[in-house]
């Protein structure tokens, strides 16, 4: 038997989904409810072979085997997960009660009322079925473009548009194959912004010394079979430096682009959104731009309760990639249950030590409990720490079996993850092998004692 408590000022304000009822109908299970009180409801199971004798009570968590989390920003190690739909105790919960609603035309809405919305997921131990069903409620994970599936080469660096043509060249002379390249930060304005405005860290205008012909750049990218991604820090709006800036004042209407007035970044404005897609990210995909890196690092709260603006950015720029019939995709960090619609995820600045490498592994399997599979990681370690060969090999290593394989580091000329910047390591067993003359891998013989004849396997 499992039984279901809930505790709530009234009896009609609670809103309950059981998912797996495909199972239940299969294995006709039953559904008794009962009011005992105007402020305790109970509800009992019975009659399935998956269900395990245990108990669930309104709001309890229970025993999970974790989710994932936003983001390794500043992780040294481990950090903690947020909960996932599989349990030791059989069952587990979303409370789905404070996130917004999408309305009949596609735009979010806040609830109305105060009642209660919880999914419950009973499964015992058949953690691959709990899984299916959570994909029935949510969604499937979309598949992927064929390029995303490649090496992706990214680091935070002051590139020029001659010294990037120079590595990809190095890269395949050297045979190394990659098929994203990722422009972080500095490919917009950053040192060059004047002080009045504010800083660099926000930008949507090339920089012209780096990048004389931003589209010429891209073109012949594309014609090396390389696709781009480019960093996006959101947060500071579109201010009147900016080459989109006119354009996007007309669209609003209602900007003081007399007194040069900053259009602030709001997220919550479906007119805000619609032109910042159409005039500011638009002309820069008719460039050349395949998708966006989304590096929100500036919270989860917005004028709108409820409302986060990292699940924002993720949904309306993944269906805004897909506009042209393509097969779409984003780069950005988790933002809680359903994140699985919109790859690829960002896990975060990673620091440089064994540490990191040691739980990244664990972090990446533990993401499948909440449906989340397709992590990128700073591969090799982003900042700090301290450069060590055998580490950054260990990483790769990581990085071949990893859902997504994209080399990064910092400007830290120490830490550059060139192939040819970290020096073969030979490790213990290559060596044994070439001292004995073994092979790495061969048929395992077991002999039995005293027996002459040997099992070959």
């Amino acid at each position: 038997f499992i039984f279901f408590f809930f505790k709530q000022k009234t009896a009609y304000d609670i809103g309950v989904r059981l998912v797996g009822s495909e199972m239940c109908i299969r294995d006709r299970c039953f559904f008794f409810f009962k009011q005992k009180t105007a402020y305790e409801i109970s509800a009992c199971l019975v009659g399935s072979e998956m269900c395990i004798r245990d108990r669930w009570y309104y709001r309890e968590k229970g025993d999970t085997l974790g989710g994932t989390a936003r983001t390794l920003d500043g992780v040294d190690g481990e950090c903690q997960l947020q909960e996932g739909i599989m349990s030791r105790s059989g069952c587990s919960q979303i409370d789905d009660s404070h996130s917004l609603v999408l309305d009949e035309n596609g735009w979010t809405q806040v609830r109305t009322g105060d009642g209660v919305d919880i999914y419950v997921f009973a499964y015992g131990n058949d953690y691959k079925e709990a899984l299916n069903d959570f994909y029935r409620l949510t969604g499937k994970t979309p598949m992927l473009p064929r390029y995303a599936l490649g090496n992706w080469w990214s680091r935070y660096y002051a590139y020029t548009e001659d010294s990037y043509k120079a590595l990809v060249t190095r890269f395949e002379k050297e045979k190394i194959p990659f098929s994203v390249g990722v422009l972080d930060m500095d490919w917009h304005l950053v040192e060059e912004v004047d002080p009045k405005y504010g800083s660099g860290w926000t930008g949507y205008t090339w920089n012209k010394k780096y990048y004389p012909d931003p589209e010429r750049f891209m073109n012949w990218l594309h014609d090396h079979g390389m696709k781009i991604s480019v960093n996006l820090h959101p947060a500071g709006g579109i201010r009147a430096f900016e080459e989109a800036y006119p354009a996007m004042a007309k669209e609003l209407g209602d900007v003081d682009t007399e007194h040069e007035a900053p259009i602030d970044f709001d997220i919550t404005s479906r007119k805000f959104l619609e032109a910042y897609f159409k005039c500011v990210l638009h002309p820069e995909e008719n460039k050349g731009v395949d998708f966006w890196w989304i590096d929100w690092q500036q919270g989860n709260i917005t004028k709108v309760p409820g409302l986060d603006p990292l699940w924002m950015l993720n949904h309306y720029h993944y269906l805004d990639n897909a506009r042209d019939g393509k097969r779409p995709l984003t780069f950005s960090r988790y933002a809680g249950p359903g994140s699985h619609r919109y790859p690829v995820g960002f896990s975060g600045d990673s620091i440089v030590t064994w540490e990191s490498l040691n739980f990244q592994p664990y972090f990446t399997s533990t993401a499948s409990n909440i449906g989340y599979g397709w992590w990128s990681h700073d591969i090799g370690g982003h900042m700090f720490g301290y450069r060590d060969n055998e580490l950054a090999l260990r990483w790769v290593q990581l990085g071949v079996f990893s859902p997504i394989n994209r080399l990064h580091s910092s400007k830290n000329e120490f830490m550059g993850k060139e192939p040819w910047q970290v020096p073969m390591a030979v490790s213990y067993t290559h060596f044994r092998a070439h001292e004995t003359g073994r092979k790495l891998v061969c048929r395992l013989l077991l002999e039995k004692k005293n027996k002459r004849r040997r099992k070959i396997i």
